[in-house]
């Protein structure tokens, strides 16, 4: 069996060590002994972008949000997705994990920081949520595991109804909000109907078509609060 090789650690603002490790060609990070990402397994990052950035095609310049860099598959399949003329804002909390991605040793999402359309913050996402009120056509958070946080304690409030009703308020009128959660949260999909969403909920395969199945919430804004979250639903798909 091939070594798990460590490469470094870095330190999330509440002191939560994640570890950045190679095995057989793949990258991983773990936190505790606890795998949060690989590079062998993306697919449900990547739908992710595809059905939240699915709306903004049709816009001439539309402005995305990415909460979470992680190793950037969300931020590519965004960018393969959106026009040309898109704006696409990665606000990330933790210095050491934009270095690994910067890193020309590290075969991760060097490329996609470098394309014109791509702008990357160093801040906490809820700061630029703060100061993005109805600035974004879609709004795509993976910060953390989903409303169980495993990163950093504080991620849990961007799960809160405190912290949904400031996504939405950084939407535009009919913007798309998604989540990646790892597991289903029926409380979290009753948090985004509340919010005034119409919810979808998608079950998404780590892998193209295998794999442990993720959860995908994307909710889509509509012009009434108390109307839309009548009309929220839920859907279930397997991948795609």
């Amino acid at each position: 069996m091939k070594p798990y090789e460590h490469l470094d650690d870095a330190t999330a603002p509440d002191g939560t060590v994640l570890s950045l490790y190679r095995h057989d060609g793949a990258y991983l990070i773990r936190i505790g002994g606890v795998e949060l990402m690989s590079t062998r397994r993306f697919h449900s990052e990547e739908r992710l972008a595809e059905l939240a950035c699915a709306a903004c095609t049709a816009l001439p310049a539309p402005r995305v949000l990415i909460g979470g860099l992680g190793f950037g598959f969300t931020l590519r399949a965004a960018l393969r997705t959106l026009p040309a003329g898109a704006q696409v804002v990665v606000a990330e909390v933790v210095e050491r994990v934009i270095a690994w991605n910067r890193n020309p040793a590290y075969p991760l999402a060097a490329a996609s920081l470098a394309d014109p359309r791509t702008e990357l913050v160093h801040a906490d996402v809820r700061s630029v949520l703060s100061a993005g009120r109805g600035g974004f056509d879609a709004i795509l958070l993976d910060v953390d595991n989903g409303p169980d946080a495993l990163t950093s304690r504080g991620n849990a409030s961007l799960y809160s109804a405190a912290g949904v009703a400031l996504a939405v308020a950084a939407l535009r009128p009919a913007g798309t909000l998604g989540y990646w959660s790892a597991h289903p949260a029926p409380a979290f999909e009753r948090t985004l109907r509340g919010a005034g969403l119409r919810v979808e909920t998608h079950r998404v395969p780590a892998h193209a078509t295998a794999g442990t199945l993720h959860s995908l919430f994307i909710g889509q804004r509509g012009s009434g609060s108390s109307r839309n979250a009548k009309a929220g639903r839920t859907g279930s798909t397997a991948g795609s």
